[in-house]
């Protein structure tokens, strides 16, 4: 699910509490997601840390594969025009879905008990090295569990299966923000 280079592991720093909700703004409405941090905590602390310094604001979901996945995350869209981006053609960046953080995390998909594509799970995209994601994500598009023995699930839409299912390629993610849940 993206083309990217082999680096350094990254343990993110965030210090996951288990209760945090993603808020995805998007340029068609909103998306809340449950955070796994139980389940996935290093997953779930690197897209913490990315979007708490703005990381994916102003980013383009790239990605459109109708009944599969809508992905996006990767930084190479922020300077893009979103007819450019849902083209596929090269930005200043280079190609939508090529970009990245600059480092990659360790795969949790072994060892997340939660680890299941649902309709609107939220999981990392990675290239054929299980240890490859950095910042890209998708949210499926109906239950994609074929994928559950590859790729790492980390949260699950609470707010937002209409906004998910008409996202395309172009569309503007305009900032996330992390809150939690009051129980």
């Amino acid at each position: 699910m993206g083309l990217f280079s082999r680096k350094q592991l990254h343990v993110p720093e965030y210090d996951v509490v288990g209760d945090e909700v993603a808020v995805l703004r998007t340029s068609r409405g909103t998306v809340r997601v449950r955070l796994d941090g139980a389940g996935a905590p290093i997953h779930v602390g690197n897209f913490c840390e990315l979007a708490s310094s703005g990381f994916y604001d102003g980013t383009k979901f790239h990605r459109y594969v109708p009944g599969f996945v809508i992905q996006g995350g990767d930084p190479n869209t922020r300077d893009m025009t979103p007819n450019d981006v849902a083209a596929g053609i090269p930005g200043p960046k280079g190609m939508p879905g090529t970009g990245g953080p600059g480092y990659c995390i360790r795969e949790e998909f072994t060892t997340n008990p939660n680890n299941s594509h649902v309709d609107g799970a939220l999981a990392m995209a990675r290239s054929q090295d299980p240890n490859s994601a950095g910042s890209q994500f998708y949210f499926c598009l109906g239950p994609q569990h074929g994928l559950d023995s590859g790729y790492t699930v980390f949260g699950n839409t609470l707010e937002g299966m209409d906004v998910i299912a008409a996202l395309r390629a172009g569309d503007v993610l305009e900032a996330v923000t992390i809150e939690h849940e009051i129980n």
